[in-house]
């Protein structure tokens, strides 16, 4: 089998194809998390500890000179990341736990038997038939 034809078959298989998906949509969501952390959640947070905002809260190691940025560490933009991690790990456990919820309940509900086939049927009507008929 010839590399190409191998890896036509992989790239087309259905979960490598969800996978793409799944991290398409994962990419967008965390844009939107990062936005809510951003701009909804963290300003009342920076509020409630004094008006403090997270993403210029840096440590400076050595000043701008001519020619030179100054040299930072941004630990507000490292606190912000991980208000966006945690808000994303919580969204996905509670979306990871209904789905879990709903798996069990399926699981619990048994399935109705299948109805029996015209043949079966057939053979129930001639069994009642014999039991009825006197000997």
């Amino acid at each position: 089998m010839s590399i190409v034809k191998e890896f036509k078959e992989f790239a087309v298989k259905g979960n490598v194809m969800d996978m793409a998906v799944g991290i398409i949509i994962g990419v967008a969501f965390g844009k939107i998390v990062s936005s809510f952390v951003a701009d909804v959640m963290m300003p009342p947070i920076g509020l409630l500890i004094g008006g403090v905002d997270f993403s210029n809260l840096v440590i400076t190691l050595k000043a701008a000179e001519e020619g030179a940025e100054a040299v930072a560490i941004r630990y507000g933009a490292f606190i912000q990341a991980v208000f966006d991690f945690l808000i994303v790990a919580i969204a996905v456990f509670i979306a990871v736990r209904a789905l879990n919820s709903m798996r069990k309940k399926d699981a619990e509900t048994p399935a109705a038997p299948p109805a029996p086939s015209a043949q079966e049927q057939l053979l129930m009507e001639i069994r009642d038939l014999l039991k009825q008929k006197p000997e």
